[in-house]
């Protein structure tokens, strides 16, 4: 199986170096990868899936092309959970639960319920991603539901930093807890914006890193696995 893995871009414009990247990465990788997984915060907020906005349009033409020529599944983080059926339909993707247990028994999961310490982010995750509040969300005019996300992201920004450091990682215990759950040898996430390669006695932990600096994606050829990163301000090559 060749596949690889992405998270966190947190695109916020069609004129940004991470979307023009993004969009030469999956046109390029996707004619040799099996399957292409983004695991949470394409986005730096999605209001809906009816939103019209250049954004939008445009993430869903590059991942409607690429999932012509690869399996594109897409997995909600928390700034994207507002993603539905429509999204699925406009992309050509499809949208995978948190966690997810592939047919080889890789457990794949956004991350940011791995961060068990953070409990006030605890109890906003269990809020944010209840069927009462999205329905009560998704009710809202897209004009509101735009100034909500704005607002939410501000709010966000701000008490992330004031959290204390280790926090804002994920819990040990959590991520023991996850893999034995799941009798896995390999976890792969993103959130923290930690990437690295953990080589614990349950088996090893790839994080993903966020589109800031640099662009990182995990790539899978038959079973052995590179984390790389590259340059956001040069045209995507590949190591191949």
């Amino acid at each position: 199986m060749n596949r690889i893995f992405l998270s966190d871009l947190h695109l916020d414009c069609v004129q940004s170096p991470a979307f023009t990247r993004f969009s030469e990465c999956l046109a390029h990788e996707a004619g040799w990868a099996d399957e292409i997984f983004v695991l949470g915060d394409l986005f730096e907020a999605w209001i809906g899936d009816d939103d019209d906005a250049d954004l939008a349009e445009g993430t869903c033409s590059v991942l409607r092309d690429a999932a012509g020529a690869a399996v594109v599944l897409l997995m909600p983080g928390n700034r994207d959970f507002l993603w539905g059926p429509g999204f699925a339909s406009r992309t050509g993707a499809i949208l995978i639960d948190d966690p997810h247990r592939t047919k080889d028994g890789l457990i794949l999961t956004h991350g940011d319920s791995l961060c068990t310490e953070d409990t006030a982010y605890v109890e906003f995750r269990r809020t944010v991603r209840s069927d009462a509040w999205r329905r009560k969300m998704l009710a809202r005019p897209l004009e509101e539901r735009r100034r909500i996300g704005a607002q939410m992201r501000a709010e966000s920004a701000a008490a992330n930093a004031n959290k204390a450091d280790n926090i804002m990682d994920v819990t040990p215990a959590a991520v023991t807890g996850l893999m034995q759950e799941q009798a896995a040898r390999t976890l792969i996430h993103g959130h923290t914006h930690r990437p690295g390669v953990h080589v614990t006695p349950e088996g090893i932990r790839y994080v993903l890193g966020s589109w800031q600096r640099c662009g990182w994606v995990l790539r899978e050829r038959s079973g052995h696995f590179d984390l790389e990163c590259f340059s956001l301000a040069a045209p995507y090559r590949s190591p191949d």
